[in-house]
């Protein structure tokens, strides 16, 4: 997979856990696979995860800061996960109050946020993030209304663009509603594109797409989403 993706131009590629065990595959892959860039997470939608797991979470990033971590992530709020269950309403809060938790380590430790916060999670993760500080976060996978959209590009903070930009008109108008300036490609896998497994060549697809909408050059809107993902994963 990482072959493919320096076929397809990509020079490095910022890998997310999931949880504890993720974490460490993140790590050892990191360490034997020089492309990789390790960020290390609790995913809002696992919702089997437990408090223990969040304090072994919050270890590891504390632990493996000083040693390359570019950011925290995947976190974020729950969304999928709630739909048809009787204690939404808990889960939900729950997941604000673990995420204010992550956020705050992040702005503690300068680490750049993968943030996931589809839908109406968008808001409330925008508020979490103003009142913690630190640095952008990167609002992966964005699905929101233009006025949440707008606020958080006015916050300075990124979004992410994935495969569908190619034939799917919501991610098509998010593109032209945001400067390419606080766009990043990417590719989410292992989700799926019409049958194809996500993965990081694809992103020379999600660029491609880009520079459609915007009538760009291909070229020129490699640099700038290459240039983007540099500033925001803090990456030399």
């Amino acid at each position: 997979m990482l072959a493919r993706a320096a076929g397809a131009g990509v020079t490095r590629v910022v890998v997310v856990g999931s949880d504890p065990a993720t974490n460490q595959a993140v790590l050892a892959l990191a360490a034997s696979q020089a492309a990789v860039r390790k960020a290390l997470g609790f995913h809002p939608e696992r919702l089997d995860l437990g408090d223990a797991e969040l304090d072994a979470v919050e270890a590891q990033v504390v632990a493996h800061r000083p040693v390359g971590l570019v950011a925290l992530g995947e976190v974020g709020l729950p969304w999928y996960g709630l739909e048809g269950r009787p204690d939404a309403a808990t889960l939900a809060a729950r997941g604000r109050e673990r995420l204010a938790r992550l956020l705050a380590l992040a702005a503690r430790l300068d680490l750049p946020v993968s943030l996931h916060a589809p839908h109406d999670t968008a808001a409330d993760a925008l508020q979490l993030l103003d009142r913690a500080g630190g640095r952008p976060a990167v609002f992966h996978w964005h699905k929101a209304e233009p006025a949440v959209t707008r606020r958080i590009v006015e916050a300075g903070h990124f979004v992410g663009i994935t495969p569908e930009v190619a034939y799917r008109e919501r991610d098509r108008a998010l593109v032209q509603a945001v400067p390419l300036s606080q766009l990043v490609a990417e590719s989410d896998g292992p989700w799926t594109y019409r049958g194809r497994r996500g993965e990081p060549a694809m992103v020379a697809e999600v660029a491609a797409g880009i520079a459609g909408v915007l009538g760009l050059p291909a070229d020129e809107a490699v640099a700038a989403l290459a240039d983007n993902a540099r500033r925001a994963f803090a990456l030399p």
